[in-house]
């Protein structure tokens, strides 16, 4: 392929029909079965997903349908959906700020899988669905044994990602000396403190 014909198949254009699952099949497998990608595909994504939502702070990478990690005007890098809604620190996992709703019995599991299909033992796994506070967008599914901890399914190395494969190193370096660390339990450790305050001054 000539360099006009690669930079026409990756467009800027054909990249935002990709996102929005308008871009013909044929055209799809140009994409995937270019020899050499864009070097600055990335950067026309971004700009796709930037122009997409209603907020202005900048996105760092998307992590799922509606959620991206911003970073906001008080210089943090959270978690945002689509329409606003922050969920905090993207280092602790979003769904302990999101709505939840559990399916344990079979007759709640025939509300979304018909009888005849695969479902799960209910005496062994539940499903969990979460939605968005602000839009109650459902987020995400898992189906889990009962009492399992809620699966973070993405943490990623935001600095080594951008400084050693982007070649751009973030504004302000790294946020925290181990970037890669949970910190889940900072958060569910600050419930439980309220909790127990709460149950001292009940005594």
């Amino acid at each position: 392929m000539t360099e006009k014909t690669l930079s026409n198949i990756s467009s800027e254009e054909n990249l935002r029909l990709l996102v929005e699952g308008k871009l013909p099949y044929e055209e799809v497998k140009k994409l995937i079965r270019m020899d050499v990608k864009d070097e600055d595909r990335f950067w026309k994504y971004l700009r796709i997903l930037q122009a997409r939502v209603p907020w202005g702070d900048k996105i760092l990478l998307r992590i799922g349908d509606h959620l991206y990690i911003v970073l906001n005007a008080g210089n943090q890098r959270v978690v945002k959906c689509d329409c606003g809604h922050e969920f905090g620190d993207y280092r602790q996992n979003w769904k302990l700020n999101a709505l939840l709703h559990v399916r344990k019995t079979p007759e709640e599991f025939l509300e979304i899988r018909p009888i005849g299909f695969a479902s799960p033992d209910h005496e062994m796994a539940e499903v969990r669905e979460f939605y968005c506070p602000g839009c109650v967008t459902q987020l995400a599914v898992e189906v889990v044994p009962h009492g399992y901890p809620f699966l973070f399914e993405m943490l990623p190395d935001l600095d080594t990602f951008y400084r050693d494969i982007l070649g751009q190193p973030l504004p302000g370096g790294s946020t925290d000396k181990e970037p890669l660390a949970d910190k889940s339990a900072e958060l569910t450790s600050t419930w439980a403190a309220g909790q127990q305050d709460r149950q001292g001054g009940e005594q």
